[in-house]
């Protein structure tokens, strides 16, 4: 979901995308215990020491957002800059994070394929998007498709379990952006800006006629949005 990004930004800097924990190439933690978002930040941070990276800006999309709270709250002194992309301090309400474990219950029973996407791609796509960029929805489709049933029941537990970051935001005063598509329904503008105040460094960015996944949706966009604010020479 990064590459639309990639170059409008390793023009000018390092762009290092993690291989998410049981999406990708890095299997799932042991059964040992309920999933959560702090085994994926402990890779983040594992990773950072492999590269013998003392600090980064880090940033995330949506889970990726989630990610990159929980790496925030166990190594903060490895995190000199925040870039957060349609997503939310706040916790699930009890309903969403129900609604995430049946999800995860099905993808266990059914798989993801024929249903999943169906369900997702009005929430993270914006209408323009869905109506003018076929090239996108399919993109979008087919990553969806191509995740592996066991990762998504994972990640959709992981991100149910995950804690409130709205005093932790408060208390990182690092710089910070806070990029929401205009018409996000899953992490709408309102909530975007709140995120900003909170953080007491924050910018927010509102890209136009783009839903929950900017990356994908508006790239230049984002990677102008980015550039523009990044503060480090």
């Amino acid at each position: 979901m990064w590459n639309p990004v990639r170059g409008g930004l390793t023009t000018r800097h390092r762009l290092i995308t993690p291989d998410q924990r049981g999406l990708g190439r890095t299997p799932l933690p042991g059964t040992d215990r309920e999933p959560s978002l702090d085994d994926a930040a402990r890779d983040v941070i594992a990773l950072l020491d492999k590269l013998e990276l003392e600090q980064v800006v880090l940033g995330g999309c949506s889970m990726g957002g989630y990610v990159t709270m929980a790496v925030l709250r166990a190594a903060p002194e490895r995190v000199a800059g925040l870039v957060l992309i349609d997503t939310k301090a706040t916790a699930d309400a009890p309903e969403a994070a129900q609604a995430r474990r049946d999800l995860a219950q099905r993808a266990e029973s059914e798989g993801v394929t024929g249903w999943l996407a169906d369900a997702m791609l009005p929430n993270v796509l914006s209408v323009e998007t869905r109506q003018t960029r076929p090239d996108v929805v399919e993109t979008v489709r087919d990553l969806i498709d191509s995740q592996p049933p066991a990762g998504v029941a994972w990640a959709a537990r992981a991100m149910a379990n995950r804690p409130d970051s709205t005093e932790l935001l408060a208390a990182t005063d690092v710089p910070a952006l806070v990029i929401v598509g205009e018409d996000d329904g899953l992490t709408p503008p309102d909530g975007a800006q709140a995120m900003a105040e909170t953080l007491p460094s924050g910018e927010l960015v509102v890209v136009p006629q783009a839903g929950h996944l900017t990356p994908l949706e508006a790239p230049a966009m984002v990677a102008e949005a980015i550039l523009g604010w990044w503060p480090f020479a």
